[in-house]
């Protein structure tokens, strides 16, 4: 938008707290460059566009705003004389993308001095040479610094995530082994007791009712109830006092895994009106046998799949052999990083998932969401920690209006108020030095807000903290969702678009 230009005076553009030290030489040289321009009520410029002139206020009232998702945000509005906006990074040349990072509008007739973007770098590079070499070298280094250590932040929370995998992987693949050891065993053993049968007394029709009996023992293996700890004592009781009262020897340990496998002394009953009063022992232990060998199978078959689960969980975590941007399930990429941190979760933690299945998915970049959710619950896990380990997580999914809404709700101690606009500050962390870069909320925010179009805020009181993750259940037509690391979108704390709070 062009303004209707009005004569330039270096004596008005002295009086400008920005140009106040500069010479006659260096006012009148402005003032041939440059022009001032009237704007009326309305828009200066738009994010987004060729940055192409610097604006300092003379006079009036201007308001800056941000792009947040499908919403323009205010984030400052004064009448102060000589704040300054536009094309501030025009002395880095091309090595920025030279397009406005906000928009301007004024809401009274206001006038600009306003300086063309080339001649406000040449000013710049002549007039202040080593300011302009610091302030790139301050730049460039910041961003740099902040994408290393972000970075390190990734690779620290890949290797907690590795070792807590590993943990979980460690349990089943022990116990498929220790099955597979003492399956062996008793597969010996259930040879040599067919041996001694096959030897023994038995007519062809003892050994089909036998034969029978186990398998209809294997189908009961199958389909045995879940007892609780009183249950299956009193049941352990009522078997071991019916083996021994029908001479089996050792009753107490049969008794134990038969109760594993469901049976009872009225199946037990069954077996012995079956078979010959002489085979009984014989035909119990070969059915102890059958039991063991079962219960072994199943818990080989409940060790690898878990084994597999871990590992598709692992798969859905990193997104590997999938699409950066697709549509997805948000369930599934939290069950996948709860998961993947359950083991740094641990017992004292109580997790609660409050989902609502009938949301629909929404179109995302899952292996970056994964990040969010692992830095927001890892700070959820150590708020709990700190206030002696126990407490709850609830993970909760809802529909508000045109979004899809997470919530991470922790019952730590909370955050403070007088540190809750700076959490997502890069570099602010409330962890002891070495536990934590201060990135992991910065992160978060870059990836929700500047990639997804959405918003990330938190409330806060002791006991009760949360962070919501809002993402639009459609994918955004404007805006280009694919830069997550430079852009600066406003962080206003306490809207309902973004906070700047910690964790």
């Amino acid at each position: 938008m062009s303004g209707q230009p009005t004569p330039c005076s270096p004596q008005e553009i002295a009086s400008l707290f920005l140009f106040e030290k500069l010479s006659p030489e260096q006012l009148g040289r402005l003032c041939s460059e440059g022009r001032v321009e009237r704007f009326d009520v309305g828009p200066v410029y738009t994010e987004g566009e060729p940055a192409t002139c610097f604006y300092v206020m003379v006079e009036g009232t201007v308001v800056l705003s941000r792009r947040v998702g499908g919403d323009d945000v205010e984030v400052s509005r004064t009448s102060q004389r000589g704040v300054y906006a536009g094309a501030m990074q025009a002395y880095l040349g091309d090595q920025v993308p030279q397009t406005y990072t906000n928009s301007m509008r004024v809401t009274e007739p206001t006038r600009f001095f306003v300086l063309p973007a080339d001649s406000f770098a040449a000013v710049m590079r002549d007039w202040f040479p080593m300011a302009a070499h610091l302030l790139e070298g301050l730049f460039f280094g910041s961003r740099n610094t902040q994408r290393a250590i972000g970075q390190r932040e990734r690779l620290l929370a890949l290797g907690s995530l590795s070792a807590g995998l590993t943990h979980e992987l460690n349990n089943p693949a022990a116990a498929a082994v220790r099955a597979t050891a003492t399956l062996r065993e008793r597969v010996g053993k259930m040879r040599h007791k067919l041996a001694i049968i096959a030897q023994g007394p038995y007519s062809r029709e003892a050994l089909a009712e036998l034969i029978e009996i186990q398998e209809r023992t294997a189908e009961r293996v199958a389909k045995a109830p879940v007892l609780s700890p009183l249950e299956a004592s009193d049941r352990e009781d009522e078997l071991a006092d019916w083996l021994d009262d029908h001479g089996i020897q050792e009753g107490w340990r049969i008794a134990s895994t038969f109760v594993q496998a469901g049976l009872d002394t009225d199946w037990l009953e069954q077996v012995a009106a079956t078979v010959a009063e002489d085979i009984l022992p014989g035909a119990i232990g070969w059915l102890n046998y059958t039991v063991e060998t079962e219960l072994l199978m199943d818990e080989i078959n409940d060790s690898t799949t878990r084994i597999s689960h871990l590992v598709d969980a692992a798969k859905q975590y990193s997104q590997l052999d999938r699409a950066p941007y697709r549509v997805v399930d948000v369930h599934e990429l939290l069950d996948s990083t709860l998961l993947m941190l359950s083991g740094k979760i641990g017992r004292g933690v109580r997790v609660v998932k409050d989902y609502d299945r009938s949301l629909p998915d929404v179109p995302a970049y899952p292996a970056e969401l994964n990040q969010v959710w692992t830095n927001i619950i890892d700070n959820a896990v150590f708020a709990i920690a700190s206030t002696g380990g126990e407490g709850t997580l609830t993970v909760r999914t809802a529909r508000e209006g045109d979004r899809l809404l997470v919530e991470f709700r922790d019952t730590g101690p909370g955050i403070p108020a007088d540190i809750r606009s700076r959490i997502f500050d890069p570099f602010f962390t409330t962890k002891p030095v070495g536990e934590g870069t201060g990135l992991g909320l910065d992160i978060s925010w870059r990836i929700v807000v500047n990639k997804h179009h959405g918003s990330l805020q938190v409330e806060s009181a002791p006991g009760d903290t949360r962070f919501q993750v809002l993402l639009p259940l459609t994918d955004p037509e404007s805006g280009d969702s694919g830069n997550s690391g430079d852009s600066e979108t406003s962080r206003t704390s306490g809207t309902t678009e973004t906070a700047e709070e910690p964790a």
